[in-house]
């Protein structure tokens, strides 16, 4: 039997019930129908609730005008302090007047604009906002609708971040980034000290990128998780992130690695800089070609407890004397785009990444 989404009309009768409650502080009506009436009663709500702290919209055909409606309520508004607009298609348009209200907004910490059509015109006008906003802890520009071949929002985000002393995470996935692109971030992170999770998964990062990753962070002391899945990698990229998480690096504390064209010299070579680093708490594997040598590598890692099965995406099983690896679903963020029907929604072992760094508030 289907089950009936919320529409913008129901959302009318909801937000009149919310208006003068002051027991609620987070509202979550992701994955309805509410479209650009309910974003109006959104708006009109957030004028008149002074409670809510937390409101999560996530894929709910809100287009350009109801982004512009959400985005100007929150000029004047002082208790919201994250905002999920996942999915909605606000395109470039919203984008601008979300960029816009980062100007006058000094309250909101973390928002996700992630898989909302921004272009690359509001991706930029968000670079440039953030070089002044100190409020905005968090922000997800995953997946805009880019154009060209020069990673011209990677520099200007990657300009951003030297200017910028309060943002702690930073996603970008689907973003288009190259090598070039990561070589301007890696720049920047030289001189930020604040950046504490950087997200640059499923993009177009291949193993030479790794050699900027590498080199900064030498230095670096802020990193603490970082996302490379998806990337191609390869096991020259996984040994120069392996070199300086054995030597130098005593910051990072999770890193995923998930489908980056590994094999089984590169994924020991991180095994092996678990040994020696003791600050490396997570690693996230799955996807990439295991031999024996890796199903051996992490299965010691885990038996001698070193890795904590908690903290990987991997368990190892033995099967005739040889021993395998088997996927757990555990990540950075597995439960970013849905929840599990049973169980803690917010298990620390599959959205590690939020666990380590808790930035803004998550109901």
């Amino acid at each position: 039997m289907p089950v009936e989404r919320v529409t913008g009309d129901d959302f009318f009768i909801l937000s009149k019930t919310l208006e003068k409650n002051p027991y609620i502080n987070g509202l979550d009506v992701r994955y309805n129908l509410i479209s650009d009436v309910g974003a109006y009663h959104a708006a009109k709500l957030l004028q008149k609730q002074y409670n809510l702290i937390y409101i999560n919209l996530m894929f709910n055909d809100i287009g350009p005008k109801g982004g512009e409606l959400i985005a100007k309520a929150l000029h004047k508004d002082t208790t919201l302090k994250y905002l999920r607009m996942t999915g909605n298609k606000i395109e470039n348009k919203g984008g601008m007047f979300f960029a816009a209200m980062l100007q006058i907004n000094s309250t909101l910490e973390k928002l996700d604009l992630g898989d909302c059509d921004l272009g690359m015109q509001s991706v930029i006008a968000f670079a440039t906002v953030l070089t002044q906003n100190q409020t905005i802890k968090g922000i997800t520009l995953n997946r805009p609708i880019l154009y060209g071949e020069q990673d011209e929002s990677t520099v200007h985000l990657g300009h951003m971040l030297k200017e910028n002393h309060w943002l702690a995470e930073l996603h970008m996935s689907k973003h288009d980034v190259k090598n070039c692109g990561l070589k301007h971030l890696c720049d920047a992170l030289y001189l930020n000290r604040s950046l504490r999770y950087l997200d640059v998964s499923c993009n177009k990062i291949t193993h030479d990128g790794m050699v900027f990753l590498a080199a900064v962070l030498k230095s670096n002391t802020t990193l603490e998780v970082i996302d490379l899945s998806f990337n191609r990698l390869e096991n020259a990229g996984a040994k120069n992130l392996s070199e300086t998480l054995t030597s130098h690096n005593r910051s990072l504390k999770a890193l995923s690695v998930v489908s980056c064209s590994i094999e089984g010299e590169g994924l020991v070579a991180l095994s092996q800089s678990m040994k020696t680093n003791p600050i490396l708490s997570n690693i996230y594997i799955w996807g990439n070609k295991f031999d024996e040598a890796t199903c051996m590598a992490y299965a010691g890692l885990i038996q001698m407890g070193r890795l904590k099965p908690d903290n990987t995406d991997v368990e190892p099983f033995v099967v005739d004397g040889h021993v395998y690896l088997a996927e757990v679903s555990n990540g950075l963020k597995k439960h970013y785009y849905w929840t599990p029907t049973y169980g803690n929604a917010l298990c620390h072992s599959s959205n590690a990444g939020f666990s380590l760094v808790p930035v803004g508030q998550q109901l």
